[in-house]
């Protein structure tokens, strides 16, 4: 992006701060995050403002990493400082969209603008693969729809490039209005429309309606030919249809074994085998086919073209891999932009201090070869990146002489060469370009477990994180508990990302999880809440602060801090106001303070206690009880060792009920999880963990066979069984089975058949068209672990935690 600063000022109604000379600037990266490793004195930052985040907190770390020219809203926080461009404009977001729009005005260029409510991404890179031999092509990097994703795909137009594809998501009414001038698309798609995400409109029409503003001065529209999206596209612009159910369409579709029979305009007809036969591919491939066949493509062309287009990966996985290594598993593209967010993902997951990463051919995408691979190679350097491996004959030729780097000609050659022994403790990104086949090296480096999973969804978790905060007043810190193996998720992961979303505290059970924690290095504070006085030393070595819950403890701990000449260390005074579990009681208090005043080799750094029954309406009045005994002793500490504590009582459930009693700071358990205390809160948390495995045999038994230990199940007539590699040993109840529980197969209900086994359960699968392989639900959004709770008495904390550590989990971002 290169602009003079006069005019880029007056675009977005800018006032600059400490440089008034006009300049010519030269951006190379555009950024929101403080954190990432790429920001520079090339970099153009926007200190957003959100609910739970604010840009201008970091502009100081910004300057120290180079960072000149950065775009706020609070004048007040900075002062003129030489050499550093501050744009001062009322809103960055908006700032932020209105600088990709002058970018954009900046290129005459063709631009296919996707949006619809599922399928953008999949059509988006189908259509990316299918034209990039007679367009140089920029395209939305994964899925960058949002707000902030569009005009940072947007920035990424260069002068070579003569064709973009940008997908665009919104989730309330209003919000398109400001991104069609960013987009400005000739040509519209419209994929798929349903209630998926519909929370922010009113109906279907609402949202229809507002997704349609994107093609206000488009000169086309293809999409599915339905009644309720041509009245909307109608009225806006031209459009051009396909159906597989009415023959008027522009292009008419139907499905024949494994071909797709398609008319055009009524006339030309043509067969054409399908990559993928079920309905949602059968339905995305009819949109690029449409879309094909509009900017003139030959059918035998689409034809020829569609024989090489693969499934869509779209999301990176965090996977367990060999020697202590973590694997970030993305091995399905490789294109600059991709690479980019890639590796902020990387330094974002670390596990290990050494980073890793395999890497192939570059996608082009407009650029000349030598062009790409120096902007790789600046990319990488900038990442701090320990080791490269790079495959591939271009790759090779030109990240030739980098230090640490090893190169091999094709995967072939690399699976032959390398073992797992070359690999240890490092995080290591692989990515590569689907013709590559990484998915081996993949499968080489991952840790071998079973085919039972247990999938983490990072942004469904971050997205259960903010909805907590957001009944926060912004002051108000948050800790979070990642005790007991992140309630059965996986600790250091979600630790990672927690760290990165800047929470105040994480809390664990016990100092071995603590020194787990900060051995994969998480530096965040953390609190152990069951501290045991022989672990005392080893938590003073890692940092780690605790609980204080009785007389005889804090002096065990005084004992051991002073052995090691500790000052003011930081400790968390636990009261008990009903829970009973442990704390001190009024009674305690006297001799408590006695003690703390006496001493400075500790300093209470927050007093806090633990609800009872906050998720139980009956007991509101028990709760309030505790809310005024915790204020009053917590008073009478504060006053008599004159101090200023953080003050904390509110748990999960507190949050929701409590808020105006969040003190300090508030704990977030279970809710992280997706797991709340009633329907309402339910709908609006996030599905976080799916327990997921596959059928490893469907056999036939007569009327009257038994199935399983104790003939617990007895088929009624000719019944069709599923063994499923998943049983008591990796988590599931026994009180699931025998006929209690069920799971789901390709969505529909399979009943537990006869008892679970130590590492396997069966399931009647007469009534469901399944086969051998196919998935298995155990709990995910669809069968919730809340309603397993119930049917067997239990609570979702004892069904997340059951969950073996032989399962493997897949951590995932969306």
């Amino acid at each position: 992006m290169k602009f003079n600063t006069d005019a880029f000022c007056s675009f977005i109604k800018a006032d600059i701060i400490g440089n008034n000379k006009s300049e010519y600037i030269d951006i190379t990266n555009i950024s929101v995050d403080s954190r990432s490793l790429q920001n520079d004195q090339h970099t153009l930052f926007f200190a957003l403002k959100g609910g739970n985040h604010d840009g201008h907190n970091y502009i100081d770390e910004l300057i120290a990493k180079g960072v000149r020219y950065i775009v706020i809203s609070d004048g007040e926080r900075v002062s003129a400082i030489p050499g550093i461009f501050f744009f001062k404009v009322e809103n960055t977001l908006e700032a932020l969209q209105q600088s990709a729009t002058f970018h954009r005005d900046s290129f005459d260029l063709s631009v296919v603008g996707i949006t619809g409510s599922k399928g953008k991404t999949v059509v988006k890179e189908w259509l990316n693969y299918l034209l990039s031999e007679d367009y140089k092509i920029i395209k939305s990097p994964k899925s960058y729809n949002s707000q902030t994703g569009v005009p940072l795909s947007i920035f990424g137009i260069e002068e070579k490039h003569n064709l973009g594809i940008f997908e665009v998501g919104i989730s309330t009414v209003g919000e398109m209005d400001k991104l069609v001038n960013v987009v400005k698309p000739s040509i519209g798609i419209f994929t798929a429309i349903t209630d998926e995400h519909g929370e922010g409109f009113t109906s279907l029409e609402e949202k229809v309606s507002e997704k349609m503003k994107l093609f206000k001065d488009a000169e086309v529209v293809i999409c599915e030919q339905t009644p309720l999206l041509l009245k909307y596209i109608s009225a806006v612009t031209s459009v051009y249809t396909w159906s597989m159910t009415d023959a008027s369409a522009n292009v008419y579709g139907q499905v024949s074994n494994s071909s797709l029979i398609i008319t055009v305009n009524q006339t030309r007809s043509a067969t054409i085998e399908l990559p993928f036969t079920d309905d949602t591919s059968v339905r995305n491939i009819m949109t690029c086919i449409s879309t094909m066949i509009y900017l003139g493509y030959t059918t035998e062309k689409i034809a020829s073209r569609l024989r090489g287009l693969y499934p869509v990966e779209l999301r990176m996985q965090v996977k367990n891999g060999v020697n202590n290594c973590t694997i970030i598993d993305d091995a399905y593209n490789a294109d600059y932009q991709s690479l980019s967010i890639a590796l902020d993902f990387l330094e974002k997951h670390k596990v290990n201090k050494s980073k890793t990463v395999i890497l192939s051919d570059m996608f082009k995408s407009g650029y000349e070869v030598e062009e790409i691979y120096a902007q790789l190679r600046e990319l990488l350097v900038a990442n701090q990146i320990t080791r490269i491996i790079g495959i591939g004959e271009h790759i090779s030729n030109y990240l030739i002489g980098m230090p640490n780097t090893y190169l091999y000609k094709d995967t072939e050659e690399f699976l032959q060469k390398v073992t797992v022994d070359d690999f240890n403790e490092e995080t290591i990104l692989v990515k590569g370009a689907r013709g590559f086949r990484f998915d081996r090296i993949v499968t080489m480096l991952e840790k071998k477990t079973h085919e039972t999973v247990l999938e983490v969804n990072l942004t469904a978790l971050r997205h259960n994180l903010n909805f907590y905060r957001s009944k926060l007043k912004p002051e108000t810190k948050i800790m979070v508990m990642v005790k007991a193996f992140g309630y059965g998720n996986g600790s250091y992961e979600i630790a990672k990302l927690l760290a990165h979303e800047n929470v105040d505290y994480l809390g664990v059970a016990f100092a071995d999880e603590g020194i787990e924690l900060r051995k994969a290095g998480v530096n965040t504070k953390i609190i152990v809440m069951n501290p045991e006085i022989n672990a005392f030393s080893a938590m003073i070595a890692y940092d780690l602060e605790p609980e204080v819950y009785s007389v005889r403890e804090l002096n065990a701990f005084l004992k051991v801090a002073r052995e090691r000449n500790c000052y003011e260390y930081p400790i968390h005074i636990k009261l008990d106001t009903g829970m009973h579990r442990h704390g001190f009681l009024t009674a305690d208090l006297d001799e408590l303070i006695d003690v703390l005043r006496h001493t400075n080799v500790v300093e209470v750094k927050s007093i806090f206690s633990h609800l009872s029954s906050s998720d139980m309406p009956e007991y509101t009045d028990f709760t309030l009880d505790q809310m005024k005994m915790f204020t009053h002793n917590s008073d009478k500490l504060i006053e008599a060792l004159e101090i200023s504590p953080i003050r904390h009582i509110l748990n999960t459930s507190g949050i929701y009920s409590f808020t105006e009693y969040q003190f300090d700071m508030v704990r977030v358990g279970i809710g992280l999880y997706g797991v709340g205390n009633n329907k309402t809160e339910m709908q609006q948390l996030a599905n976080v963990s799916t327990l997921k495995t596959c059928i490893m045999q469907i056999k036939e038994i007569n009327d009257a066979d038994s199935v399983g230990y104790g003939r617990r199940f007895r088929a009624q007539g000719k019944t069709r069984i599923a063994t499923v590699p998943i049983g008591y040993a990796d988590g599931v109840h026994r009180s699931w089975g025998a006929g209690v529980g069920y799971v789901l197969v390709n969505g529909q209900k399979a009943e537990i058949a006869g008892s679970i086994c130590m590492d396997m359960l069966m399931i009647n699968v007469t009534n469901i068209n399944c086969k051998e392989n196919d998935e298995v639900i155990i709990f995910g959004k669809d069968l919730p672990v809340t309603i397993i709770a119930d049917k067997i008495n239990t609570i979702p904390y004892e069904i997340l935690t059951s969950i073996a550590l032989r399962v493997k989990r897949i951590f995932f971002e969306e």
